[in-house]
């Protein structure tokens, strides 16, 4: 009898073992829910031997406007960032998204920082380690920039990656026609009207000698985030004696493809080994 209580522990112990993910082996999984609404869900990409202590995060972050876009939008991205960072474990977001009047500012903020959490909470599950990089586009990277500028906790990223991201909410509102029409709706004012929530959702006002170095993507023909956006945060991030790098693409405009994408892959490659240790 006491033969026997020993071999089925010993099985459970083993079937126990065998089913606890160890870090080795690549894990892909789609919509993890990290909140209760449906939007609130992230794709994560785990590669082989992961570590607590040397499997680097990066966290990417889709545009649209605040008000449209899904993490499907950066599905092109993965392999390109699994083929240059192949250490790195990836996560893709999507984040409620404004529309008819519901989830305005800082909903969109609020989701970023809820999913870092998230993803921070789940290290020692996932075998990654707290060396967290935050890379969007457009509307995203607005998001990353913010969170990694505004938020020490639960940690501070160790780089950010900008594809044309708005810095500050009251000159886009000035120079940008099309950020113009918008903006009032997804904040609920003007920056006359409401000049308390474009302060509080503009990364450039939280740019401290503390911000993480920060790589800037930008084209010259953009309509929508004017040059001067990214402008002013590279001056800023300069100002204030932090790591960074502006990549200016005179003749791309909020987006590019072709050579060019694959010329900003290669740099961002470079920033994060030189930056993320």
């Amino acid at each position: 009898m006491h033969w026997l209580l020993c071999v089925l522990v010993l099985s459970a112990c083993q079937k126990e073992t065998e089913q606890r993910p160890d870090g080795r082996e690549p894990v892909t999984s789609l919509n993890v829910a990290y909140g209760t609404d449906p939007l609130q869900k992230l794709d994560l990409y785990l590669p082989a031997n992961r570590s607590l202590d040397t499997t680097k995060v990066i966290i990417l972050i889709h545009g649209g406007a605040w008000a449209e876009g899904d993490k499907t939008d950066f599905d092109s991205f993965v392999p390109e960032l699994k083929q240059r960072l192949p250490g790195y474990a990836i996560f893709n977001l999507n984040y409620r998204l404004y529309a008819n009047g519901v989830n305005r500012f800082p909903a969109q903020e609020e989701d970023i920082k809820a999913a870092v959490n998230f993803i921070f909470s789940k290290r020692n599950e996932y075998y990654i380690s707290d060396k967290f990089v935050l890379l969007g586009a457009s509307a995203g990277a607005h998001l990353a920039l913010l969170q990694g500028n505004k938020y020490n906790t639960p940690l501070k990223p160790k780089a950010i990656v900008s594809f044309f991201g708005p810095a500050e909410l009251v000159s886009l509102y000035n120079t940008s026609q099309l950020a113009a029409l918008g903006l009032p709706q997804i904040t609920g004012g003007t920056p006359d009207t409401a000049p308390e929530i474009y302060a509080s959702s503009s990364p450039a006002n939280y740019i401290t000698a503390n911000s993480p170095p920060t790589i800037l993507l930008q084209g010259g023909l953009d309509p929508l985030v004017p040059p001067a956006q990214s402008e002013l945060l590279k001056n800023l991030l300069q100002t204030a004696g932090v790591t960074n790098e502006y990549v200016f693409y005179p003749l791309e405009g909020h987006g590019w493809t072709g050579t060019n994408l694959q010329d900003s892959f290669n740099k961002i490659r470079d920033f994060l080994k030189a930056n993320v240790q």
